[in-house]
């Protein structure tokens, strides 16, 4: 067995791009190894700001034979009168084999020729050099870079690559506009605590060799060894670290030799707002904020950074990054106070001058269509005038803040601004805490908005961003989505979902579309636009539903049904119930309830597709006529379809959909003996009245089963 070390040396990448390749690696190389059968014990990828190293250990030496059987020409077309032909003999050229080693076999398609063949394996020096360019630029990432007039691409100029197997080097050649890059075992120590280069003598030695250098390379060793010293740092300056993930993330692959740093500014900053000091930290200068105590969100005048630099120079470094937050906290109070001087709403002619797509006009103009977005919602969802007054006037103010100063500079605190300076500005408390609210969701795990009037405000913003960029026909395609349609569609579902908001989405999207054909110079026909935001609202909705709420997707397909405009309009107007039905088949399901009505009610679904009995139709009494019944199996199917309607209408009227399952279970063993029972009929009978009154019979209980699932779509457990 043999250990090999592989290690790219750049110039300073960026972390995410250190994150990335570490986490690609750690997936491809396996695969590639395993592939070439070259399976190791272990495979250690490491990651700095000045490299990416992957370390194998336990590599087998050699590939293994290969044996394989080849299938190769049919016997008729491989000899002629007992002498092979031109086939037979490219067939044995091609697998480096003698016609007296073909087999001739039998198959299911006649004889064919067969031959056993073995490759034999080869040494892993000699398999790894056709691996590793791969390795290396097959890595994925943004904004990759070439060099001098080199085709090469890379995040960032590579300088040196180590690649030693055990204790020799292994030969190879990187060319670039730079000239080539052949492999050694010189790699580099920390460019300040260790500028000379450093001889790696064995492939084994790679941590501790770099160690004795300055460099950690051990990502995970690395921030735990960060998260330490900030706690040590904070508790000298009587405070608690608050260690966002990210950011602790982000710093490990900044540094090679952490050093945590502390430092303070005036205590008049804290008069700031909380988030506009912690945004200025934590987004723009990576430093990690400290609280009084881990109970309190009470800032203290300090800050904590990671250095890369020498320890032994940590004060002259504390004290430039003294300067730098003193700076820009200084600016921060600037824009606060002076922000407060204007009324919210005297912004709002301002955003006149910001633009917010090239043919949809300014922010000012989206601010009035939100404005109506909310007004559509507010009617749907009958709410009173008072509360129709504050949703109107979060909406109007809602981008105001767009144009202050503050945020200006820094774009991260809008709509937390705009609250803080709606307080200011006398706006009621509701209003603030809409505005406030109506960003969120900001990523996939954020919090929803809580308040009545902030859900309102926050579909109504996302509902305008999407038709109005649809009309354009900028609609996403593949991985591409510019504007972020996708996160905004699911932010409307999880929002109506989460404060169960009786919304009829479908009429939603159908009035607003109409609207953006009228005013939008370059809008789609505003039927395509309909159509094309519900496709899209259908595509999201199943998404959430299996992707986030894990229902399994045949049942998926049976709440929202597949070529049935009917049955799919049903789960746009109800957005709440489409998803309550989803999660309780998926419940009867675990719980092995459906599998009780499953048999009856899915084959009976069958069935009556071959009848033409409408959806609708769920009264057995309006469709059935009992005078031509035949056998007692009909009269006592048709007795369980009258017993089951009151259920259905409760099902229908209060999404009591358990009432409507009982009654289905109920009525299973009537069904099962009007298909199987000892006077089981016919249901395709020859006599044509006979025949519909039968398939009516079915297509009742299809439509009741409707209600809750199209048990077509439903696989068996």
């Amino acid at each position: 067995m043999a250990t090999f070390l592989l290690e790219v040396g750049t110039e300073e990448l960026p972390a995410a791009f250190v994150a990335s390749a570490i986490a690609q690696w750690q997936t491809h190389i396996p695969k590639s190894l395993e592939e070439n059968r070259l399976t190791p014990k272990r495979i250690d990828v490491y990651g700095t700001p000045r490299r990416i190293a992957v370390l194998v250990a336990d590599l087998p030496e050699q590939q293994p034979d290969q044996n394989e059987e080849i299938k190769g020409p049919p016997s008729k077309a491989a000899f002629k009168d007992g002498q092979p032909t031109k086939a037979a003999e490219g067939f044995a050229r091609k697998q480096g084999v003698e016609i007296a080693d073909f087999e001739l076999r039998d198959t299911e398609k006649g004889e064919f020729i067969f031959v056993q063949k073995t490759t034999k394996g080869k040494p892993a020096k000699d398999v790894l050099p056709t691996l590793i360019p791969e390795w290396i630029f097959g890595l994925e990432g943004k904004r990759f870079m070439r060099w001098r007039d080199g085709d090469l691409r890379f995040s960032r100029p590579i300088r040196w690559l180590v690649s030693l197997y055990n204790n020799d080097v292994l030969p190879l050649k990187l060319e670039n506009g730079a000239g080539e890059i052949n492999s050694d075992r010189i790699s580099q120590g920390h460019r300040v605590l260790h500028p000379d280069p450093i001889s790696i003598p064995q492939a084994k030695d790679y941590i501790s060799v770099l160690e004795s250098a300055f460099v950690q390379v051990d990502q995970d060793q690395r921030q735990t060894k960060i998260a330490k010293q900030i706690a040590t740092v904070a508790k000298g300056l009587k405070g608690q670290a608050d260690i966002p993930e990210t950011l602790l993330a982000e710093v490990t692959h900044l540094v090679e030799w952490p050093t945590a740093v502390g430092g303070g500014f005036e205590a008049e900053f804290l008069d700031l707002p909380t988030e506009v000091i912690t945004t200025e930290m934590i987004s723009h200068q990576r430093y990690f904020p400290v609280l009084k105590s881990a109970k309190s969100s009470q800032l203290l005048p300090n800050f904590i950074t990671i250095s890369n630099g020498d320890p032994a120079k940590s004060e002259i470094i504390s004290a430039g990054n003294e300067r730098v937050i003193r700076a820009r906290l200084s600016d921060g109070q600037f824009f606060y106070k002076a922000d407060q001087g204007v009324k919210l709403d005297e912004y709002l002619p301002k955003l006149e001058t910001v633009t917010f797509q090239e043919d949809l006009g300014s922010v000012r103009l989206k601010a009035d269509r939100i404005q109506q977005n909310a007004q559509r919602i507010a009617d749907q969802l009958q709410l009173d005038k008072n509360a129709q007054a504050i949703v109107n006037r979060a909406a109007q103010l809602c981008k105001a803040d767009l144009v202050t100063q503050m945020v200006g500079e820094f774009p991260e605190l809008q709509g937390l601004m705009g609250q803080k300076y709606a307080v200011a500005s006398g706006e009621p408390e509701a209003v603030a805490t809409a505005i406030g609210e109506h960003y969120l969701p900001k990523g996939a795990d954020d919090d929803l908005p809580q308040s009545l009037p902030g859900q309102v405000v926050a579909i109504a913003d996302r509902l305008d961003t999407l038709v109005s960029i649809f009309s354009l026909g900028l609609i996403p395609t593949g991985s591409s989505d510019p504007f972020a349609l996708r996160r905004s569609a699911n932010a409307i579902i999880n929002i109506t979902w989460d404060a169960q908001l009786p919304l009829n989405l479908h009429q939603l999207l159908i009035d607003t579309a109409a609207t953006c054909a009228k005013t939008v110079e370059k809008s789609m026909p505003v039927a395509d636009l309909q159509q094309k935001l519900q496709d899209f609202f259908l595509v999201r909705i199943r998404s959430l539903l299996q992707d986030e709420l894990k229902i399994d997707y045949d049942l998926v397909n049976a709440v929202l049904g597949t070529d049935d405009p009917e049955y799919t309009q049903r789960a746009l107007v109800d957005v709440l119930d489409v998803c309550d039905r989803a999660k309780f088949l998926q419940q009867i399901r675990n719980d092995k309830t459906l599998d009780s009505i499953y048999e009856t009610v899915n084959r009976a679904a069958r069935l009556a597709s071959k009848g033409n009995l409408a959806f609708n139709a769920l009264d057995a009494t309006t469709v059935v006529d009992a005078k031509l019944f035949k056998q007692d199996s009909e009269s006592a199917f048709y007795t369980a379809l009258n017993e089951i309607l009151p259920e259905v209408q409760a099902a229908q009227e209060q999404r009591d959909y358990q009432r409507l399952v009982k009654g289905l279970a109920a009525s299973a063993p009537k069904v099962s003996a009007f298909f199987d029972g000892p006077d089981s009929v016919l249901v395709m009978a020859e006599d044509a009245a006979l025949k519909q009154n039968r398939l009516n019979l079915l297509g009742i209980l299809r439509n009741q089963a409707r209600v809750l699932a199209d048990f077509g779509e439903v696989v068996k457990s």
